[in-house]
């Protein structure tokens, strides 16, 4: 929305606590207006650091999904996805493993298990096992999303190089220099044509 794209967030969440108590009055007839409504707000107030509060509106929101679409419904993905966000943030781990696993075995069932919409929540899932330590964990995370990206995209695509860095990183923190070496190569190359690319504009 044009407020929350400003940073005008006092103006965005008027406007979206408007939307959210329109929805309530016709619930009934059509529930994920509701749910859309409770996303969007959670989004707002995850923008803004307020997490405590976005929790709330995000369970709330996926209950809803879950009750009319079904426990295994790939558009529960997002919420869940941004529930591990809110769960991260507010230093609760474990929430949000358990959230990215839910989120991961929802998806692989929908689409496989090497299929682009995967990717963001392998990833996430491999911040979290790294921000605990848990390196050996993350690492073929990570390595998996790296190779759906670099099937779906090339080897040596734009939207391969966070990816390849946090590869890197991660084979850097279980002791495998030489494995990093290669993709640390292959990143700073990408980066270099980014940066070429955009100075000749």
């Amino acid at each position: 929305m044009a407020a929350l794209s400003q940073g005008d967030y006092a103006r965005a969440e008027r406007e979206l606590g408007a939307a959210w108590m329109e929805a309530e009055t016709v619930e009934a007839g059509d529930p994920l207006c509701l749910a859309t409504s409770l996303h969007n707000l959670a989004g707002l107030y995850r923008a803004q650091q307020r997490f405590a509060e976005a929790e709330p509106l995000l369970q709330r929101s996926l209950a809803i999904k879950e009750q009319a679409l079904g426990a295994e419904h790939p558009a529960l993905a997002t919420t869940l996805n941004n529930l591990a966000g809110i769960y991260r943030a507010l230093g609760r781990p474990a929430d949000a493993e358990a959230a990215l696993l839910r989120t991961l075995a929802i998806l692989e069932k929908a689409f496989g298990p090497a299929h682009l919409e995967i990717v963001t929540s392998l990833r996430n899932l491999a911040a979290v096992y790294s921000s605990e330590g848990r390196f050996e964990r993350a690492e073929p995370l990570a390595a998996r999303a790296r190779e759906i990206l670099e099937r779906t995209f090339g080897p040596d695509h734009p939207n391969v190089l966070e990816s390849l860095e946090e590869c890197a990183l991660l084979l850097r923190k279980t002791n495998r220099e030489r494995e990093a070496e290669p993709l640390e190569a292959r990143a700073r190359a990408i980066r270099a044509r980014e940066d070429s690319s955009e100075a000749s504009r």
